[in-house]
């Protein structure tokens, strides 16, 4: 029996049993069933939309206006611009406090520490209105400064943790090719956290791409607030569940573009000759430094 046979036995056997005819026949069961169940819910959820009229021609006869549909597009701009501006600004701020935290020195780390675990633990909610009600701040500011202080602090760790987790013989190497600590961080550790974590970091940007519906809560003109503004509208009969699936689907789509971006990102880098030459494990500092 070849090697490649026995270990095929092996992951047949002792990690994972083939399913048989009865297992089959079981799953494909178990397939039939959900798949009933599921397509017997939304029939039940169509029947409802339908008994309540959602679906009559007054509630979706807003859409068609041309006053509705710059409403929308007016929201939609602005949500992308708090957007823009708070992920900008969260980037900067976790790497900031990153940095801090990383820091030998107590000075800088220890009040890096209290901003990080402060503004992690307070609701982004509760900041914005802070800074909106007792801060006298204008709507998209005050939206923009909660979220960037909330996300800011958790990109922080993000960052902390992905230099944390570079293999330590990185900065060993670099420090023994006579790099200095800046340059260590910035051209050896940090691209390479960046990579690590790159999933979190979108997924907290998406985070806060949601959060941005936060801003109709201060008044803040973005997308969720104009279908506001439609679904209260009683000329229309008040179309709240049709502005529901207008809009949800907008936001499902950019989260979805979010995470199709950093997919994208990540294989670019895996087929980057750089991101390769980083990844090749480095020499031993050892023989670089006589007499160690």
């Amino acid at each position: 029996m070849t090697a490649h046979a026995l270990h095929g036995d092996l992951g047949s056997t002792a990690l994972y049993d083939l399913p048989g005819p009865r297992a089959r026949r079981r799953h494909l069961l178990y397939g039939i069933v959900s798949t009933v169940v599921i397509l017997g819910l939304l029939v039940w959820i169509l029947s409802l939309l339908f008994d309540t009229h959602q679906f009559t021609a007054v509630k979706w006869r807003p859409f068609a206006y041309e006053g509705i549909q710059e409403l929308l597009l007016k929201g939609l701009g602005n949500t992308l611009r708090a957007f823009a501006y708070a992920s900008v600004l969260s980037l900067v701020l976790g790497a900031v406090l990153a940095a801090g935290r990383l820091s030998e020195h107590r000075a800088l780390r220890w009040p890096a520490t209290l901003c990080v675990e402060f503004f992690r633990a307070m609701p982004v909610l509760v900041m914005i209105f802070f800074i909106f009600v007792a801060l006298k701040v204008q709507p998209l500011p005050a939206l923009v400064a909660g979220l960037t202080l909330y996300n800011g602090s958790v990109l922080a760790e993000l960052f902390r943790t992905g230099v944390n987790s570079v293999a330590r013989g990185q900065g060993e190497a670099a420090y023994a090719l006579g790099m200095r600590k800046t340059q260590v961080m910035t051209s050896v550790l940090a691209p390479q956290a960046v990579r690590a974590m790159l999933p979190a970091i979108i997924s907290q940007l998406v985070v806060a791409l949601k959060d941005t519906s936060l801003g109709f809560l201060i008044t803040y003109e973005e997308f969720l607030h104009a279908g506001k503004l439609i679904a209260s509208t009683l000329d229309y009969d008040l179309p709240f569940i049709p502005v529901v699936l207008v809009i949800s689907p907008v936001y499902i789509g950019m989260c979805m573009a979010l995470s199709w971006f950093a997919t994208w990102v990540a294989r670019r880098e895996r087929r980057s000759p750089k991101t390769k030459a980083v990844d090749v494990a480095p020499a031993e500092p050892g023989p670089v430094l006589p007499g160690r």
